[in-house]
């Protein structure tokens, strides 16, 4: 019974995206582990953006400095 769980940030995925992310991470461990679909649990959290960090920095300066690299 494998649990999964994603985080990512809230900048506008859409409900068919992330439709997505769960059939394809499903998909994986049916072929790779040969797990049931009907007892894989896929769970999605979106995170602020400015809850999350890159590097030792929050995401957006982390961007910017990469922009300007």
């Amino acid at each position: 019974m494998p649990y999964v769980n994603v985080k990512i940030t809230r900048e506008g995925a859409t409900p068919a995206q992330k439709a997505q992310i769960i059939a394809g991470i499903t998909d994986l461990l049916v072929k790779v582990l040969d797990k049931s679909p009907a007892t894989t649990f896929v769970v999605l959290d979106e995170v602020e953006l400015e809850d999350w960090g890159i590097g030792g920095l929050p995401a957006q300066e982390y961007r910017r400095q990469q922009l300007c690299s």
